[in-house]
This record gives C-alpha cells, structure tokens and sequence, in this order.
C-alpha cells in the first residue's frame, strides 16, 4: 500500500504492531489466515525427534481418530514448539480446551459420532 498499490489489509501495519493479526476488530480472518499458514509452513513439515507429523496424523486417521496423543502433540507444536512439552518452554495452554475443540470440530465435521 505505500508503493500506491492495492494490497490486501493494506491499512494494516504489521511491522508497527504484529498483534493485529490477533487483536485487528476490522479484519477478524487475520487470526485464521496466520494460522493456517503456520500449519501449512511449520506444522505439517514437522519432523523432530521421531515424531513425524504427517505419518502421525495419517495414524490417527487410520486409528479411527481416536487417540488423544495426537491432538496432545499438535498442541504442544503449535504452542510450545516441540511435541512432547514441556519443552523448556512450559506446560501447553489450554491443553484441555484444545482437546475439546479439536473433538468438537471432528464432531462438526462428521468424522466422529455426536
């Protein structure tokens, strides 16, 4: 936008302040958008340690996405950057409620019974 082109969130300086993408009330998908670009970039390449995340998810899938272990992992990657916190960077926020919105989502999704 300072070149004088059209840029998406062209009003939006995310060098003076990063925390718009989570805190902008004008453009509520930024949250969304950041975090599937951390998803696409960081987590399905993951690969640290033996914990592999894309062989680990197509267990979960063929396991009938039934063991917790799976989401517990993802958690820790997307929160404390390693899959078996507490990684030097303290325990997981929200490890609980993530749980229960991933179950939730599966559920939303049909993937699992109500």
């Amino acid at each position: 936008a300072k070149e004088g082109r059209s840029a998406p969130y062209g009003d939006v300086d995310f060098c003076k302040n990063p925390e718009a993408i989570c805190s902008s009330q004008k453009h509520k998908e930024l949250k969304w958008i950041a975090g599937m670009f951390y998803w696409m970039e960081s987590l399905q390449s993951y690969n640290v340690r033996g914990w592999n995340y894309m062989k680990r998810l197509h267990e979960f899938v063929d396991g009938g996405l039934q063991d917790p272990s799976f989401i517990n992992a993802v958690s820790g990657i997307v929160n404390r950057g390693c899959h078996d916190p507490p990684c030097g960077t303290g325990e997981v926020d929200g490890l609980i409620e993530r749980s229960g919105y991933f179950d939730s989502a599966l559920r939303v999704l049909g993937a699992i019974p109500s």
